[in-house]
């Protein structure tokens, strides 16, 4: 039988004994898989990575080392957040890596989008590759967040690794225990699991992270403003029952001002555009119609909260013709 196939008569997890009944069948088969060796993972904070890494704590306990790579492209809160789940909480083996000066570093004067999302996406590899080197003898399997969704997209053949580009003297044999389930069941099985609703219904959230919302070449005033928006759009929709209604939703800074008139003197200042979308399969989107008051508390918050901010925007753009993210 294939490992990478989904069993026809897999019934879909949606009730927590389904969730619990997976979990119980999973720890048996991870410490069956990996014995009295050692784990290593990637921990973004992401839904998927949580719940692996929450399984495997349950399974093998310090067995398991986390790595928490901080790039500063995080929005507000989502590594302390890492932290104090996974090593204060679950009392996880946790290795948190403060990369921010390195990566905001190699990000500096570089604005086409494609080349950002390179950056970041080899520097992660790079440093996440000194960690592994670090325990690397001591240390005989990789654990990845991959889901049924992933291996359908690489046609059934092969698991998509979200750790790719490791070097060949790296040898780790994969431990993927939650592949065969949809992005769904995997949060059925995280809140199951005890971890937040924070965590467990994060919304999709793009690999560079907030690199590829501020817009153009990153600095990091334009960076902190971005982030401050954006946790004050999600703090409103969260308080006006939005946030499980909406799919996704996200603020935008772009890199150039705009004039605008504070305390009487003119103001040159950045604007703030939020983003939000319902769709079934992000390959369309429509853009929701907020209630004028939610928009409204969220603009005067914003201007008033966030510094250097003197405009705020609704994207009305459904995709086609413009794309989820602006980058």
């Amino acid at each position: 039988m294939d490992p990478n196939k989904r069993p026809d008569d897999m019934e879909r997890i949606a009730t927590p004994e389904q969730a619990q009944a997976f979990i119980d069948e999973q720890v048996a088969a991870i410490q069956d898989q990996v014995g009295d060796k050692k784990v290593l993972l990637a921990l973004s904070g992401g839904v998927d990575s949580s719940v692996v890494a929450a399984l495997l704590i349950k399974a093998i306990g310090k067995q398991l080392i986390c790595v928490h790579v901080n790039h500063g492209l995080m929005r507000a809160g989502e590594s302390e957040q890492v932290v104090d789940v996974f090593q204060n909480q679950l009392d996880a083996n946790l290795v948190y890596v403060d990369a921010v000066d390195r990566f905001l570093g190699l990000l500096e004067g570089v604005a086409e989008p494609e080349a950002k999302r390179k950056i970041i996406g080899a520097e992660f590899v790079r440093v996440f590759e000194e960690e592994a080197r670090k325990v690397g003898d001591e240390v005989s399997f990789l654990a990845q967040g991959t889901i049924y969704p992933d291996i359908i997209e690489s046609d059934g053949v092969k698991a998509h690794h979200n750790v790719g580009g490791l070097p060949d003297d790296l040898q780790f044999e994969l431990c993927e225990p939650v592949k065969l389930l949809y992005k769904d069941e995997v949060r059925v099985v995280g809140k199951e699991l005890g971890l937040p609703d924070e965590m467990v219904y994060r919304q999709p959230f793009p690999g560079p992270g907030l690199g590829v919302r501020c817009l153009g070449a990153i600095t990091r005033d334009r960076l902190e403003a971005l982030r401050e928006a954006d946790a004050i759009l999600r703090e409103e929709f969260d308080n006006a029952g939005l946030t499980q209604s909406v799919w996704q939703f996200f603020t935008v800074v772009p890199d150039f001002r705009a004039t605008g008139v504070r305390d009487g003197k003119r103001a040159f200042d950045w604007p703030v555009i939020i983003r939000a979308v319902n769709t079934v399969d992000a390959m369309t989107a429509e853009v929701p119609e907020i209630d004028w008051a939610v928009l409204k508390k969220i603009t005067d918050r914003i201007l008033t909260e966030v510094p250097g901010v003197c405009r705020v925007c609704y994207d009305l753009t459904p995709k086609p013709i413009g794309t989820i993210e602006w980058e």
